[in-house]
């Protein structure tokens, strides 16, 4: 972590600086609403960083990645392996569609994984900030693949309602769908619990697929019981049905990755840099503040307001203690640049 202990000499004045009464509460509790609708988007759409746990070592936030991924990896894989072998069993396009889907979220893995190694790099002359962004375009390659997983199941769908074939062997299929449900939730809680941890915004909406997953295996044993109810085309409607949930569900996953590209950040993660800022003492105000994500680490540049009459030595102090206390507000950080300039 590094800043720049140059002393920037503006003469102007900013009017969009931060003056805010120092007065309120910093310990920033984090309420994202209530009800059965806030349950249910932080269920589906978690939030993708929690400071109060977070690893503040880019290279451990990186190895704890990995590993996440490794385990998470070989438990899908299993958990695809059984459900492959109760469609041979049993010919359910429904359960044919959910392992599908799960097969193609543990292959997600992969470019995540490689973008993790890659972001343990140190930066270029071309490539002056790392190459953390590999973590964002991985979580591109994982909404893609989802995607594609998606109309391949609907295909198959659409295929059986014209064609429809006789199923066997349902509470089997059943059972499959039951272990998928299993598998995919232990997966989706692991991965979000160390996406947060990390900050990385791909690994969490890896888990996600992975919870979306889990959903569509209990789908699959509604079409099994639809079927022992005597409605044999529940089978491959629930496989339309599992096909729009991934594309509905994958949405907020596009708008946060989205998000990321383009710069953006969580205006949470702004407050308390503010306030981090605000609080130093000899801090008048705040000229600039800028952060982005880059992979799982925060970057940025901060510009605050100081007496005219502070000395180069007393400067330097502010700088320094400002940048310490950003660094508490936000152990995510990974180079934060601050400078002062005169009031």
């Amino acid at each position: 972590m590094s800043s720049t202990h140059s002393h920037h000499d503006h003469g102007h004045t900013h009017e969009h600086r931060h003056d805010h009464p120092h007065d309120h509460d910093h310990d920033h509790d984090h309420h994202h609403g209530t009800g059965w609708k806030a349950t249910l988007k932080e269920f589906f759409v978690p939030h993708t960083h929690d400071a109060a746990d977070s690893i503040d070592d880019a290279l451990e936030a990186s190895h704890e990645g990995v590993r996440a991924l490794k385990i998470s990896l070989f438990g899908l894989l299993a958990t695809t392996v059984l459900q492959f072998v109760v469609v041979l069993i049993s010919g359910s396009v429904a359960l044919l569609a959910d392992t599908v889907h799960n097969f193609s979220d543990a292959l997600t893995a992969v470019p995540l994984w490689i973008a993790f190694i890659l972001a343990r790099r140190p930066a270029t002359k071309r490539y002056t900030y790392g190459y953390g962004r590999a973590e964002d375009l991985a979580g591109l390659s994982i909404i893609i693949v989802v995607a594609l997983s998606a109309i391949v199941a609907a295909w198959q769908s659409i295929e059986r309602i014209l064609n429809p074939q006789p199923i066997g062997n349902l509470w089997w299929v059943a059972a499959a769908g039951v272990i998928g449900f299993a598998g995919n939730e232990a997966v989706a809680m692991y991965r979000i619990n160390v996406g947060r941890r990390i900050g990385s915004a791909a690994l969490v909406a890896d888990g996600i697929h992975a919870r979306t997953d889990g959903f569509t295996s209990l789908s699959v044993v509604v079409g099994a019981i639809g079927v022992m109810l005597g409605f044999p085309l529940a089978d491959p409607i629930v496989g339309l049905l599992i096909s729009a949930a991934i594309f509905v569900l994958l949405w907020g996953t596009i708008k946060s990755l989205g998000r990321r590209l383009m710069d953006g950040i969580e205006p949470d993660l702004v407050h308390r840099a503010e306030h981090a800022l605000e609080d130093t003492p000899g801090v008048m105000g705040i000229e600039k503040l800028q952060l982005r994500w880059i992979g799982h680490r925060i970057h940025g540049t901060a510009v605050v307001i100081i007496s005219p009459d502070s000395t180069v030595t007393h400067a330097d102090g502010i700088r320094r203690e400002a940048h310490h206390r950003l660094e508490r507000a936000l152990p995510n950080v990974e180079d934060i640049t601050i400078a002062v300039a005169p009031s």
